[in-house]
């Protein structure tokens, strides 16, 4: 979450400079993302004080109301914007599934489209090698007597329908992120 968490400000801070509570209540309207994650202002200030010890963002501003506390202005460096596709290529890469790509997904704008494209075929290829894995277990599975066969068989069908919803979704995004869908 952390990397994601990241991105967000840093692609933020590529459209306008900011401030952590203003990113908390953007994230929050219309749906309240920030409460469905555990997204807390204090998590985003320590986010923006590492971005910052980084080199990846600047303070640019303070802003200044009476009776109220002054609110610390972001900007992106060159350093971060030159950074924001590296980490938005690593979430891809690490990500175990679609829900971990989706900050990637939503700022696929600040990358190469070809590149993301190409990291997830290599997923791709990876889930549909597990899948011939998988048969090649069933081959096994027929071939012996095992006390606790309808578990194994279980256990079976549970990841065949996992990968098969994997595939799926990973097909769906790699022809979505070509046809430029989003």
């Amino acid at each position: 979450m952390s990397m994601s968490i990241q991105i967000y400000i840093l692609s933020k801070l590529i459209e306008n400079n900011t401030y952590p509570y203003q990113l908390k209540k953007e994230l929050s309207d219309p749906i309240p993302f920030a409460e469905m994650t555990s997204l807390t202002e204090s998590k985003l200030y320590y986010h923006f004080e590492s971005l910052t010890k980084q080199g990846l963002v600047v303070p640019v501003e303070v802003i200044k109301e009476e009776n109220r506390p002054d609110k610390q202005v972001f900007g992106i460096t060159e350093l971060g914007r030159k950074i924001l596709p590296e980490k938005i290529y690593g979430l891809f890469e690490k990500a175990n599934t679609i829900t971990d790509m989706i900050v990637g997904i939503a700022f696929i704008q600040h990358v190469d489209r070809q590149k993301v494209i190409q990291i997830l075929e290599y997923k791709l290829s990876v889930v549909e090698r597990h899948m011939k894995n998988i048969d090649l277990y069933r081959t096994h599975l027929e071939d012996y007597r095992i006390k606790k066969l309808q578990f194994l068989q279980f256990l079976d069908r549970y990841q065949e329908e996992k990968r098969r919803h994997e595939l799926e979704s990973l097909r769906l995004l790699i022809e979505q992120l070509r046809n430029e869908v989003f």
